[in-house]
């Protein structure tokens, strides 16, 4: 039987890293995820986000038919508000997705139209990238959504890593038969992550890379999505970066949404 489709529940913008709350339980049969991994899994869910911050970034999307380019900023509130805005090129500027709470919208400058994100439409591409619209805000909840353990923890071509299995706890609103993570451990930077259909069948990579210093803290700068079936891809790059800038629940509004600044 095919898992359910995720259901949107709301949780922090943590931009193409699992988004990390409370830890659930296990079900029955599921293993015990240990209290290390946890630990681990957690700081590195944290890298990308403090109690709030603000940054800008572009994106390059290389399809089969058309390449294009976007540069965009980003705004996130704790675990519940996000904001994103595309700034360019001058025919998309404007576009933007709001997430308040388990509510999300998306504002269409060329037809000066908000619409609501339903669940049905959480899986589809964003501004025809290979992210989704729940990869971008984050819906998906790893701690509670899979039991974790540590698959392999040694030497990986002259680096010390970590590498997890994640696999979905019974019931969870899943899509992914599987996740595998690597994280170096020296200091704990995510290195990819694979997503598995429920065929075993790897669907997607994310990988990280050209790692360096935004806001005060090491983060991955370079972050590339491949779809296992072809040779499309899209690669995001942050430009800026700034952690703890006292944004209010406020700022996150369709006003805001709406606006051109």
């Amino acid at each position: 039987m095919s898992r359910l489709p995720y259901t949107w529940r709301g949780t922090a913008y943590s931009l193409f890293l699992g988004a990390v709350a409370v830890a659930a339980q296990p079900g029955p049969g599921a293993a015990q995820t240990d209290a290390r991994v946890l630990e681990i899994i957690d700081e590195v869910d944290r890298l990308m986000r403090g109690e709030s911050s603000t940054g800008r970034m572009r994106m390059e999307i290389d399809t089969e038919n058309w390449s294009r380019a976007l540069e965009m900023r980003v705004w996130s509130l704790g675990t519940e508000h996000s904001l994103i805005r595309v700034d360019s090129p001058p025919r998309e500027a404007g576009a933007g997705t709001l997430k308040v709470e388990n509510e999300v919208w998306q504002y269409l400058p060329r037809a000066d139209r908000t619409i609501r994100i339903p669940p049905s439409m959480m899986l589809g591409a964003w501004m025809g990238s290979h992210f989704t619209n729940d990869d971008l805000v984050k819906e998906s909840r790893i701690i509670e959504d899979y039991d974790i353990v540590i698959s392999y923890e040694g030497d990986r071509d002259g680096e010390e890593v970590w590498e997890f299995t994640m696999t979905p706890k019974p019931e969870a609103p899943v899509i992914w038969g599987r996740i595998e993570q690597q994280i170096r451990k020296g200091d704990r930077m995510p290195l990819w992550a694979r997503y598995y259909d429920e065929d075993g069948t790897v669907s997607r990579t994310i990988t990280f890379s050209d790692f360096g210093s935004l806001g005060g803290r090491l983060v991955p700068t370079h972050t590339v999505i491949q779809p296992a079936d072809s040779e499309e891809r899209t690669v995001v790059t942050y430009l800026e970066l700034e952690f703890d800038v006292g944004l209010s629940e406020d700022f996150f509004s369709l006003r805001n949404l709406r606006a051109r600044r």
